[in-house]
């Protein structure tokens, strides 16, 4: 059976499943990358078998794959043939399809956009059981440029084609030192200007001390990192001007780990760390310790033994115009006080179209900021993700939903284009089977 025959097969035994089902339904997996927990109960379809690479086309630069395919399975398939997708967010566990719906980013995306804009066809499973192809030509194209963002909230991405770029055996880094938010990021600018690079992103160690990462990719290399196991790849960014790696390994250079975040297991301390397997040192590890925390509350069971202070989970990624990221990032550190953080321009490639439910002024360059840590306090829960919305919004930039939000219903249809979404979710979820966006993101119903 070829692979497309036996996407076919799923489909079919999909909708044969899903008209069996009635009430709301949301969406069976394995595996998930999302940082609010959902109250409320549906029906589960299961979509986990939807996890193949169909074909890989270096003729055209194109890649077939289903939608719950890993970015980790979806490399390890191209790279055979000399290639990668365009933007490969940071993490192995990301899927495509959650990528696309959710939002996903890293360092080429200052060359490419964001992973929505590399995307140039999708087939998705709508709430009545239809299954239909969007392009940015076709009859769909309303439901093309309105689903990221929506998060499964008008339908489901079955498969998907993807655009793919050559790639050389390595990537050269370079460290680039700052010690002034302005020259930081006006030097970000400039860089971005020139696409002759294949990579930029940044880590923020604090108001002093700040990084740029330019990758470029080469045939050769002098010598080759390896940040698998005991060294830590965002502790080199500090002792080392120029660094190299396999392109695999740069691709993944973060999910080790997750970004700094393994200092939360352990992980960072060398003994302990020395006899961690090291195939547990990634991703997918720590977001399993994660849920299974959040369901026992065994860390905070255990603080409260020990007298250790109230605290806010601050997990976001947000994007803004350049030209306000100093005043943010001053904010940040004096009101929130999270380190280190991570930096990633992007922008709009293609100023003739528009993404509705995550409008970009195509005329800029924007900047996310990736954070993830607690915050130890003594008010009331939301305070300083409220804090972080505020002065998002107040600088003209945008949250990814992917986390926890606290928007009121009036506030965050104002930012997440409420009237294109209602004629979307009345033409596509007629019968209503999937929540609406803020019930999903906010209420997390």
């Amino acid at each position: 059976m070829s692979s497309f025959q036996g996407f076919e097969k799923r489909k079919a035994d999909l909708i044969k499943e899903f008209s069996s089902i009635s009430g709301s339904i949301s969406l069976g997996k394995s595996t998930s990358n999302l940082f609010r927990d959902r109250k409320g109960q549906s029906s589960k379809i299961n979509v986990r078998n939807f996890n193949h690479v169909l074909s890989v086309d270096t003729k055209n630069m194109i890649a077939d794959v289903e939608g719950m395919t890993t970015y980790e399975e979806l490399v390890n398939e191209t790279i055979k043939h000399g290639v990668m997708p365009t933007v490969v967010p940071q993490l192995k566990s990301i899927t495509i399809g959650g990528a696309l719906t959710g939002l996903g980013i890293e360092s080429s995306s200052f060359k490419y956009g964001l992973v929505h804009e590399t995307i140039t066809e999708t087939e998705i499973l709508l709430g009545n059981g239809d299954i239909i192809i969007c392009t940015p030509n076709n009859k769909h194209k309303d439901l093309f440029f309105g689903f990221p963002n929506s998060y499964a909230t008008l339908g489901y991405v079955l498969r998907l084609k993807v655009k793919l770029v050559p790639i050389k055996k390595y990537v050269e880094l370079t460290h680039l030192k700052f010690s002034s938010a302005k020259k930081y990021f006006e030097k970000v600018g400039k860089l971005c200007k020139n696409k002759s690079h294949d990579f930029i992103d940044g880590s923020i160690f604090n108001e002093n001390e700040l990084y740029i990462t330019v990758g470029q990719f080469t045939d050769r290399a002098p010598s080759i990192s390896n940040y698998k196991g005991m060294n830590i790849y965002y502790q080199s960014i500090r002792k080392k001007k120029v660094d190299y790696l396999t392109t695999l390994d740069y691709i993944w250079r973060w999910d080790t780990d997750w970004f700094w975040c393994s200092k939360h297991f352990g992980v960072q301390n060398k003994l302990f760390r020395f006899f961690v397997p090291k195939k547990y040192l990634n991703s997918i590890t720590y977001f399993k310790i994660r849920v299974w925390n959040e369901k026992h509350q065994f860390i905070e069971k255990v603080g409260k033994i020990f007298g250790q202070k109230k605290t806010e989970s601050v997990v976001q990624d947000v994007e803004l115009p350049i030209k306000n990221c100093e005043e943010f990032i001053k904010f940040f550190h004096e009101e929130i006080g999270i380190k280190p953080v991570w930096m990633c321009p992007t922008q709009i490639i293609n100023p003739k179209v528009k993404f509705d439910l995550y409008p970009m002024d195509s005329s800029k360059l924007y900047v996310n900021f990736g954070f993830w840590d607690v915050v130890k306090t003594n008010e009331e829960d939301g305070y300083y993700n409220k804090k972080i919305e505020k002065k998002v919004r107040t600088l003209n930039g945008k949250k990814s939903l992917y986390s926890t939000s606290f928007y009121s219903e009036d506030e965050f249809w104002k930012l997440y284009n409420e009237p294109v979404y209602k004629v979307l979710k009345k033409k596509y979820d007629t019968n209503k089977k999937f929540k609406n966006l803020y019930e999903k993101c906010v209420k997390r119903l």
